[in-house]
């Protein structure tokens, strides 16, 4: 039984997301600092107010602290900005699929129907072999 435990801690991808979480708590302390540190005092000088975390108010003895819900909206606006830009978008560059209106350099593959390159021989979305590519026929009239 540990033997298997220790097989599955092992793996690549176990380790991996362990590591991930880890900077990603890391990362989240950093914007959280940036924010109560840099960012809210910036904008507490323009508005007035030294300390959003101080603001609340009251209603029938309750206390309301709104200042605290502001300094966590504007660390998760930045955290979501941050991984947008950092992550998703050169995803969505790196995983793009060609275009094929007017297109003369991709071909679809006849196996997965997938837009491919005209000069691949394999397909990179099924990794059917894919022959060479065969230019149209000329229309006779």
């Amino acid at each position: 039984m540990l033997k298997g435990f220790k097989e599955f801690i092992s793996r690549g991808n176990v380790i991996d997301l362990a590591v991930a979480v880890v900077m990603g708590a890391a990362f989240g302390a950093v914007v959280t600092a940036l924010v109560s540190d840099f960012i809210t005092p910036i904008i507490a000088a323009i508005g007035g107010q030294p300390d959003f975390g101080d603001l609340s108010f009251t209603i029938n003895d309750s206390k309301f602290a709104y200042g605290h819900f502001i300094n966590a909206v504007i660390s998760f606006l930045i955290l979501a900005a941050a991984i947008y830009l950092l992550v998703v978008l050169p995803l969505e560059r790196l995983l793009k699929k060609p275009e094929a209106e007017g297109d003369t350099n991709v071909r679809a593959c006849p196996e997965c129907l997938s837009l491919i390159p005209t000069d691949a021989n394999r397909c990179m979305y099924c990794t059917s072999v894919i022959g060479p590519a065969t230019p149209p026929a000329p229309v006779q009239a």
